[in-house]
């Protein structure tokens, strides 16, 4: 993808004295008290601010919030809190700008204001043309930093891009473009995506996709078990979609059309009760009863499955591929971990699911690129081309 990043412009030395607008991704939890109580995103915000400080840029950064009503301001709306926690990780104050799009309002060199939640704007999620021209006229540069808004047109992530004399990706979508490029538009063979979730109609688009090119698809979880059926095999009353078998079934052959395959388990782990003290067996899948759950893949399946991941060049990780938060029932999905982990393979991993499973078995450093946006990542699976992307590339064209 060819596109502009924030770092070229600062070390042309672009941006000194330049007035610099940052679209970050500050939507932060709050509790009732309005405090925050996980900053992670609020601190990944932090090098691209300093890379524009550093480059002698007046600053500018807004994010949404919840999901506020356009043109009412409620409290449990405000930006505050995140302007505390930046005064506090920067180490000098941060100003909180409210109706800020039309300008006035006061930021120098060195300087560094937080816009009052963009959501509140008129015309935001729309992205109305006259909101997107005002957006640009604040600026001379825009800096999309917020890969977790990539896949929304709205006018803080895409109409500013328009206009603003120039725009560019900052240093965390930077990453993740150079991240899903990597993975998916240059991969280094063969290329295993794991795609595992409770419906096929939730991921059907992404199956379909990577079916084209990726040399290896596993599937999980209740994907695993429509795909089982669609093998013939019985799934007892495990969580699947037979109304889904045509779409299965040609996932499978468009696979086999390419010499590749959809693994089917040859073992799986099932209980007669979805909990987590529930007694966990493990049958070969061609003997499970008609009262059985089916809530993980089995360890030959698992071993399997492992031998072919750490053979990999590139691997796509999206859903754990059993019910890992219930002890009895996480073996395959550890197994998944460790083989991605001890694999030379270059490794991308995306969803809320996936990113708790990494935590949770300590793989962070070992995986190659985890990515920071939920909706936005699965629809790069989908083959999609996301509007921030675009924008840039069309912004960065000669």
């Amino acid at each position: 993808m060819n596109f502009l990043r924030f770092s070229e412009v600062c070390a042309s030395g672009f941006a000194r004295g330049k007035r610099v607008f940052i679209r970050a991704d500050l939507n932060v939890p709050l509790n009732d008290s309005g405090e925050i109580t996980e900053d992670t995103r609020v601190r990944a915000s932090i090098p691209a601010i300093r890379m524009a400080l550093d480059a002698g840029a007046a600053v500018m950064v807004t994010s949404h919030l919840g999901r506020p009503t356009e043109g009412v301001f409620r409290p449990e709306d405000s930006l505050s809190p995140v302007a505390r926690r930046l005064s506090e990780l920067l180490g000098l104050e941060v100003r909180l700008v409210p109706d800020w799009v039309d300008g006035g309002f006061a930021v120098g060199p060195g300087e560094v204001v937080l816009l009052e939640n963009c959501r509140l704007n008129v015309g935001e999620k729309k992205n109305k043309p006259e909101l997107a021209a005002k957006l640009g006229q604040l600026c001379d540069i825009f800096v999309h930093d917020a890969f977790g808004t990539a896949h929304r047109a709205e006018g803080t992530t895409y109409g500013i891009a328009g206009t603003a004399p120039i725009a560019c990706a900052g240093p965390l979508l930077a990453a993740e473009m150079d991240a899903i490029s990597r993975a998916l538009a240059n991969p280094r063979r063969p290329l295993v995506a794991i795609v595992a979730g409770s419906k096929v109609s939730t991921k059907l688009s992404i199956l379909q996709s990577l079916a084209k090119n990726v040399d290896g698809l596993i599937v999980g979880g209740g994907i695993a078990n429509t795909f089982m059926l669609a093998a013939g095999l019985k799934i007892g009353k495990s969580l699947a979609e037979p109304d889904l078998l045509g779409e299965a079934t040609a996932v499978i052959a468009a696979m086999k059309a390419r010499g590749a395959e959809v693994p089917i388990p040859e073992d799986v782990v099932c209980a007669k009760s979805f909990s987590a003290d529930a007694a966990a067996t493990v049958k070969a899948a061609t003997e499970v009863d008609d009262d059985d759950l089916i809530l993980d893949i089995g360890p030959k399946t698992a071993a399997r499955l492992a031998a072919q991941l750490k053979g990999a060049g590139t691997i796509v990780w999206n859903g754990p591929v059993g019910v890992f938060e219930f002890a009895a029932f996480e073996g395959g999905t550890r197994a998944i971990a460790k083989a991605i982990a001890e694999s030379s393979a270059f490794s991308i991993a995306g969803g809320g699911d996936t990113l708790a499973a990494i935590a949770k078995y300590g793989i962070e450093k070992d995986v190659g690129y985890i990515s920071t946006g939920g909706g936005a990542f699965l629809e790069v699976l989908e083959g999609r081309t996301l509007p921030a992307f675009e924008i840039l590339a069309r912004r960065a064209a000669p």
